[in-house]
């Protein structure tokens, strides 16, 4: 018998969340109602709670073993593995369907939706990879494991926000994972706010950053690709969402390392 979402636990929305976005065997431990997948995207500043954690745990304490670019690249592959780079290859296939489709909003939506990869993923993964070990190359240990514990779910959190202001672009029945996000209520918007700004505010706090550039320029970046989805599509995808995410965690690092290198007087 099939159940409404008001009638799942949030325990097991949370669990959802987890499983959907990680390839960590949670779903050994207890395998949630099917709807509960529909609101993962509540959760999924948490889900970076997870991730950043691990990324910020090898980039710290790895450093005091490990030359620190050994331990950039390793903190970067296991998040690639816990993940199973869900978001890049979001990326790659955003950047394939906006490289190669033109204005063809059908064709983009078939490129996006092609499992093989062409020039402009490639080219946007190898770009994306290098900017984000050298951006986190260039600070300190400390201050690279606060910034990404603050970014990881910071980013999730702004890309949400692409559910709300734009429709599915496609059929429920032709997404990638069979699942469309439902619409946040004020409770669950309330909820995410707060999942994805406590990191980051303990991060500002901490490193006394001029906070304005940081939570800004992320969002900037969010809603001029928000205009170009908009425009091309009339509607988001999974890999949007995807490219969407590491693009503004991108450039969370890139303002850091940028306000860390010509401090603002």
């Amino acid at each position: 018998m099939e159940i409404s979402i008001d009638q799942t636990h949030w325990y097991d929305r949370i669990w959802a969340a987890l499983i959907f976005f990680t390839r960590l065997p949670f779903w050994r431990l207890h395998e949630p109602p099917k709807e509960c997948y529909k609101t993962v995207v509540e959760h999924w500043p948490l889900v970076g709670w997870l991730t950043g954690g691990a990324m910020a745990a090898i980039l710290y304490f790895g450093s005091m073993v490990l030359p620190y670019l050994v331990v950039v690249i390793t903190a970067m592959a296991v998040r690639l593995l816990m993940t199973g780079a869900l978001h890049e290859d979001g990326l790659a296939d955003f950047m394939d369907g906006f490289g190669g489709g033109g204005r063809d909003r059908q064709r983009i939506l078939d490129i996006m939706k092609d499992s093989r990869i062409g020039t402009y993923g490639v080219l946007g993964l190898v770009f994306y990879e290098l900017l984000l070990g050298t951006t986190l190359y260039s600070l300190t240990p400390e201050l690279a494991a606060l910034v990404v514990f603050a970014a990881d779910p910071y980013s999730k959190m702004v890309t949400s926000q692409l559910i709300l202001m734009l429709p599915y672009a496609r059929k429920e029945e032709e997404a990638k994972s069979k699942t469309v996000y439902r619409k946040m209520e004020w409770k669950a918007g309330v909820s995410l706010a707060v999942q994805g700004l406590l990191p980051m505010a303990v991060f500002l706090y901490l490193t006394r950053l001029p906070w304005t550039m940081i939570i800004f320029m992320p969002c900037l970046v969010m809603y001029f690709l928000y205009l170009l989805i908009r425009q091309r599509l009339q509607g988001y995808t999974g890999d949007c969402c995807g490219a969407v995410c590491l693009l503004v965690e991108l450039t969370v690092y890139l303002v850091v390392c940028s306000l860390v290198t010509h401090p603002l007087i």
